[in-house]
């Protein structure tokens, strides 16, 4: 018997100075996961390193922005079944990290999808699994942060 295919996986949501996300929308190509969807910048983890770690190597790889590991806020975590590959397991630490400067953006993989605020919850079903649990997350973080 074979063991589950493992994934361990970090990303962030890309806040620029006017509030908006800044998105990938992936490439529809067959073999890559969730081909045309729209998700975070992110990736999976490499040899010892931790999961902050990735996410800040993953981000600049993939945006060309490098963004010291301290200023990325933690946000969450799934472990389980793994959303995009369900005969597998994922690990998936989730972060967030304000100011990204949209200009200098350029994205190695798929485009850049900039989405205002109100915009969000129309698109929420064409994220990628994984990058819809975290954003989840951030706007329920965001709506509780303004309850009394």
């Amino acid at each position: 018997m074979t063991a589950p295919h493992r994934r361990e996986i970090a990303c962030a949501i890309l806040l620029d100075g006017r509030g908006r996300f800044l998105l990938q929308q992936r490439d529809d190509i067959p073999n890559i996961v969730a081909p045309g969807c729209i998700a975070l910048f992110g990736g999976h983890r490499e040899g010892d390193e931790t999961f902050l770690e990735c996410v800040a190597r993953e981000v600049h790889e993939e945006t060309g922005w490098y963004v010291p590991s301290e200023r990325f806020e933690y946000l969450g975590s799934y472990g389980g079944t793994d959303f995009d590959r369900p005969a597998g397991t994922i690990e998936a630490k989730y972060y967030f990290v304000c100011d990204a400067p949209t200009e200098s953006i350029v994205v190695t993989e798929g485009a850049l999808l900039v989405v205002e605020r109100s915009d969000l919850s129309g698109l929420l079903h064409r994220f990628a699994p994984s990058s819809r649990r975290a954003m989840n997350i951030f706007l329920e973080r965001e709506v509780a942060s303004r309850l009394p």
